[in-house]
């Protein structure tokens, strides 16, 4: 059977968090930056179908597509690692440090920027013919998420910072269930089906990813978007960054953790009278 059970992918959880705190630094770099890419990608081909088909919702059925390929590629997300790692670090492994950790985020953080960034910037020279014109529809697209999800989140002011938590929180629920989920399985085409399903969630439903956003913000100032770096760092990457950090760490990695690699004693259940044996 490819299914593999929850005591032992929560132990490969925590081989991958140690590995990663682990890695070179190039190596980390290298992963990060290509993931960062392919997801960046991903989100413009999703938009893509969007705005070309009117329907959002086959765009989300699409986008997973970039998730699977670079996990596949054993490629790392910020989001994967805030989950990952620190399991390591409670569980003691070797060289795992609290400054390991940090470092790992870090530049992570770095290489995803990057990648998403260099395809902003190739995407916008594809939407605007090497800026000599106007962005076409989907470069209007983007600019306009730019705007609603940062202005729009500021115009509501701390309603508007609470809901965008929330909503960072959740998306790293999903995102992170989604690293978990390839873990269940030993075939391609099991870990592929698991990780499909709440990466479509998360995009379907609007929560706000810190890793796509490092595209979708960037591009939408390249196209004209009106709000400003400072509006796209306080109003969305901070607090989604933050947000990402709690929803992964929280809801996916230390409650597997908890249930599975710190399983806590049966309870023992009371004697019954019909537990007596008779005695001759």
């Amino acid at each position: 059977m490819s299914y593999v059970m929850p005591a032992d992918f929560v132990t490969k959880m925590i081989d991958a968090g140690a590995a990663k705190a682990n890695m070179s630094t190039r190596d980390t770099l290298i992963r990060a930056f290509m993931a960062g890419a392919i997801l960046a990608l991903a989100a413009a081909f999703a938009v893509t179908v969007t705005v070309q088909t009117g329907q959002p919702l086959l765009g989300a059925v699409l986008f997973p597509v970039g998730f699977c390929l670079l996990y596949l590629l054993g490629f790392d997300l910020l989001t994967g690692v805030f989950t990952l790692v620190p399991l390591a670090l409670i569980d003691r492994r070797p060289g795992v440090t609290v400054r390991s950790m940090l470092r790992n985020w870090g530049l992570v953080f770095t290489g995803n920027f990057a990648g998403a960034f260099v395809v902003a910037l190739l995407m916008a020279i594809i939407f605007t013919y090497g800026f000599s014109l106007p962005p076409d529809e989907v470069g209007r697209q983007i600019g306009e998420i730019g705007e609603g999800r940062t202005v729009g989140y500021a115009e509501f002011g701390a309603a508007g910072m609470l809901t965008l938590f929330v909503r960072a929180v959740l998306c790293n629920w999903m995102v992170s269930t989604g690293v978990v989920a390839a873990m269940m399985s030993t075939s391609v085409s099991g870990k592929v089906i698991a990780m499909w399903m709440p990466i479509m969630l998360f995009f379907y439903m609007g929560f706000e990813h810190s890793i796509v956003n490092m595209f979708l913000f960037p591009s939408g100032l390249l196209l004209g978007g009106d709000f400003s770096v400072m509006d796209y760092l306080v109003w969305n990457e901070i607090p989604t960054v933050l947000g990402n950090l709690v929803g992964g760490l929280t809801f996916v990695g230390l409650t597997l953790y908890a249930t599975h690699a710190r399983t806590g004693a049966p309870r023992t259940r009371p004697a019954l009278p019909e537990d007596r044996v008779p005695v001759a």
